[in-house]
Order: structure tokens, then C-alpha cells, then sequence
């Protein structure tokens, strides 16, 4: 092939987004209308047009289509402590982070719609892939609390501390399920959730008020 055939590095990555763009939606479409559990690889690269081993090569996992947000929700609470200002510590900048995406009505932060909401409640799989995620959040969390407070390792605290953080944000997360379940609709929920959040976040200042603030 002449050099001059191949396209630019920016269109080839453009190309690979919409394709994954293209999946990604015509897969959640599918989950939503028979449920996670009843859709097949199969049917999702039919429905893109497109072979069944280019779904996989974009998505491994079948649930990595459903949730292609993972890596994003995983590293969003280790990043909000890292990027942390002066003087602000990890209690006070995850609340502030959190308190924002009410106010945007960030699907991240659990706004996706009852549709979507519903097809992981009613799916075994993503429930507990869910609950990995979740895990797996609260992992990074303490390792950047760890690297914030210059911790050694084996020290417990920053594992406590992340556990803490991490559990007000299980609990904030389900809330937000539990009301688009319930047939409220997003600005509703993040009124009621920008009420609720600064209670949840309050019981933990007396354990983390001054934990890790940055000098």
C-alpha cells in the first residue's frame, strides 16, 4: 500500500470511537429491550453489523458492554483525592467532587435513566460485577490515600479511611438506584440527594476532618 493511502492516525482512532460508540449503544439497546442475561455477543455484532470478534475485541467481557464506563468510576475517587487543592483534605474534596456530579446529574454517579437502572437490577451478573466495581474503587482509593499521607506499607489506616469514604459512596450510589427505580426522574433525585449527601458526609468528620489535608 502507498504511504500515502493510510489515514491519519487521528481519523483511524476517530473510526475506532465510533465503532466502539456503535457497539456500545446498539448493546445497551439490546440489554435494555431482553434483559443482559438474554442478549448474546451474537446478536449485539448483527444488530452493529459488524463480526462478532470485533465486539470482543473492543469489549473482552460481555458486561464490559453493559458497564463501559469501569475504568472511570473505578479511578474517580482516587483521582478527586490526588488532584485535592491546599489545604483541603480527601473528606472535604470527595464531598465537594460528589456534590457536583448531583448537580450535573452525572450517570457515573448513578443518573442513568430507569431503563438502564432496571437492567442491572434485574440482572445477576451486573449486579455483581457492579459490586466488584465497587470493590475495586475502594481499592485505588486507599492505595491514593496511602501515597497522599506518605503511609508505609501494611498500615491500616489508609484502608479504614478508604473503606469509610468508599461505604458513604455505596450508600449514596444505591440511593440514587433505589429513587430511579422508583419512577423519579433525575432532577428530582439529585434534589433529594443534594440534601441527603452532606448528612452522610457529616458522619464522617469526626473520624476524617483533618485525615490527610494537604499542606
Amino acid at each position: 500500500m502507498d504511504l500515502n493511502d493510510t489515514p491519519p492516525l487521528g481519523l483511524r482512532e476517530t473510526k475506532k470511537r465510533e465503532t466502539r460508540q456503535l457497539i456500545s449503544d446498539h448493546a445497551t439497546r439490546l440489554f435494555i429491550e431482553r434483559g443482559f442475561e438474554h442478549t448474546t455477543i451474537a446478536e449485539i455484532a448483527d444488530a452493529a453489523r459488524v463480526a462478532k470478534k470485533t465486539v470482543t475485541n473492543y469489549f473482552p467481557r460481555k458486561e464490559d458492554l453493559a458497564l463501559d464506563h469501569q475504568d472511570e468510576f473505578v479511578a474517580a475517587l482516587a483521582a478527586t483525592v490526588t488532584a485535592r487543592g491546599a489545604g483541603e483534605t480527601p473528606l472535604s474534596a470527595l464531598r465537594h467532587a460528589f456534590l457536583a456530579a448531583v448537580a450535573a446529574q452525572d450517570p457515573v454517579a448513578g443518573f442513568a435513566g430507569e431503563a438502564f437502572t432496571r437492567m442491572i437490577a434485574d440482572s445477576p451478573t451486573l449486579t455483581g460485577c457492579l459490586r466488584g466495581l465497587h470493590d475495586r474503587r475502594e481499592e485505588a482509593l486507599a492505595a491514593a490515600l496511602a501515597g497522599a499521607t506518605g503511609t508505609p506499607p501494611g498500615d491500616i489506616t489508609p484502608r479504614t479511611a478508604a473503606a469509610l469514604l468508599g461505604g458513604v459512596h455505596r450508600v449514596l450510589f444505591a440511593r440514587i438506584q433505589e429513587l430511579t427505580l422508583s419512577g423519579h426522574a433525575n432532577p428530582e433525585i439529585a434534589e433529594v440527594l443534594a440534601r441527603e449527601a452532606p448528612r452522610a458526609f457529616d458522619l464522617l468528620t469526626p473520624a476524617l476532618a483533618a485525615y490527610g489535608r494537604r499542606a
